[in-house]
């Protein structure tokens, strides 16, 4: 005997509320197997496909393409072959179910079991039993119904399907949508009566829809020389728009955009920032990045070499990688660097997360930005790859622009950006000549530190991008 298991959306990263459905991976009637992904669905941060893990005969599915789906929600229902029929098994859990892996995203952690999920038993014997096995007779296996009491037998429509009809001994019923028990609430339909049709006698919301149709008819026929009330008529639809209401198209702030809005309007409400910027000659880092790539081996990107001046900076200015706790009144250094870098994508700007980066070496620096940019293009990052950044380095100058004032990556202390890399008229050694000069912006959480430590952090960038060799003495 199958057993039905509810699939809700789990929760898919940190400070993620929910997710829109953006395509339907099965249809109801498939057989899925455990781990198997069954829908793809866009949250603030990524896209992901959400693997069910239970294998069985899709049931139900719960969402159109395009909804959004609050953590904890039901996604699908999947029947689970081998389950107990008669409720004497052990409780159900998240982790210790037939079928299932208990995973929720493959390479991801499991979160707890929801108290939704329950047991649902199809009764063996007078469930298969209908009105059709006894014609013109009391229903089989139900309590014969004494002269001038009320039947509870459905009653047809003319000329209509006769929906099947059962008695259903007392404990759980088999449905286990809470739409399809709202339905039969709203419509006075009796579930107990009702044979569902799908898979183990599952009651599925088209078969209450055909309890209602059969009743509708008699339920609301007048008496005999009864007038019909005739409905008024609906009051007319202004189609003109209101004097208020501006004109245009309207996007919907969600996904990406949304996250992207919620957390740049936060971090300007709560972190009073500064910034200070600085132009820098980086003739001599270019110099040295095209030198380390004749040599042969991995190349190594601009942004690694920056990305690693920036991790020496920290160590040299750790009040920069904090955070700022005003619960408690306290400012929370972090003792590893996670350093966020600013990707866009055809989604909107995301920000992948390079762990430990102060450990890591330039060449693996330069190899998990080039597979997390990757992974950023075609939507493939997990949730745990875009959040937990401790400071943030922004490269716009790949739009071709000089400078900016970034906003703080909240709830993070500070941010670097770095403008484009262009020839430009520059002193060098006491002479003019066309350098390759680029503006670095920083900007910074005040509470964290005076413009001393702010500054002092930018000037020591600058010296690493002006003189390369000043990175040997942290190596």
């Amino acid at each position: 005997m199958a057993v039905v298991r509810e699939f809700t959306l789990p929760d898919l990263g940190e400070g993620l509320t929910g997710a829109e459905i953006v395509r339907w991976l099965v249809q109801v009637g498939d057989v899925v197997a455990v781990d198997q992904p069954v829908v793809e669905v866009e949250t603030a941060k990524a896209m992901v496909d959400v693997p069910c893990p239970y294998g069985g005969v899709v049931t139900a599915r719960y969402g159109e393409e395009g909804a959004e789906v609050p953590v904890g929600a039901p996604l699908i229902t999947v029947a689970v072959p081998g389950g107990s029929d008669d409720g004497s098994g052990p409780p159900v859990t998240g982790s210790a179910v037939d079928g299932g892996s208990g995973n929720v995203l493959v390479g991801y952690g499991t979160a707890a079991p929801t108290a939704r999920r329950r047991r649902v038993q199809p009764s063996p014997g007078p469930l298969r039993e209908t009105t059709a096995a006894a014609p013109g007779g009391p229903l089989r296996g139900a309590p014969a119904v004494a002269p001038g009491e009320p039947s509870h037998k459905t009653a047809a429509a003319p000329g209509g399907p006769v929906p099947e009809t059962v008695v259903c001994p007392t404990g759980p019923l088999p449905v286990i949508s809470p739409l399809v028990r709202r339905l039969a609430r709203e419509h006075d339909v009796d579930l107990r009566r009702l044979k569902g049709s799908g898979p183990e006698g599952l009651i599925l919301r088209a078969d209450v829809e055909r309890a209602v149709a059969a009743t509708a008819p008699a339920s609301v026929a007048p008496a005999p020389g009864t007038p019909t009330p005739v409905a008024p008529a609906p009051a007319a639809t202004a189609t003109a728009p209101t004097a208020t209401a501006p004109e245009g198209e309207r996007v919907p702030l969600r996904g990406v955009r949304g996250a992207v809005a919620d957390k740049l309007a936060r971090s300007r409400r709560e972190i009073p920032d500064a910034s200070c910027w600085v132009d820098a000659d980086a003739t001599e880092l270019l110099a040295a990045r095209t030198a380390m790539n004749a040599a042969g081996g991995p190349k190594v990107s601009v942004l690694a070499l920056l990305a690693r001046i920036c991790t020496a900076a920290l160590a040299r200015f750790p009040e920069l990688n904090a955070t700022v706790d005003m619960g408690s009144r306290e400012i929370i250094r972090l003792p590893g660097v996670h350093l966020g870098f600013a990707a866009q994508t055809d989604r909107g700007l995301v920000v992948p997360v390079v762990r430990d980066a102060q450990k890591r070496t330039l060449e693996g620096l330069s190899e998990e930005i080039a597979r997390l940019t990757e992974a950023a293009r075609t939507g493939t990052l997990a949730p745990a790859q875009l959040t937990g950044g401790t400071f943030t380095l922004n490269n716009y100058g790949v739009f071709g622009v000089d400078g900016s004032t970034p906003i703080i990556n909240h709830p993070e202390a500070a941010m670097l950006g770095v403008g484009r890399i262009s020839p430009k008229p520059w002193v060098h050694q006491g002479e003019l000549a066309v350098r390759q000069v680029v503006q670095l912006s920083f900007t910074f959480d005040h509470r964290v530190c005076d413009g001393g430590t702010a500054g002092g952090f930018l000037r020591y960038v600058a010296d690493c991008v002006e003189q390369p060799m000043v990175l040997l003495r942290r190596l």
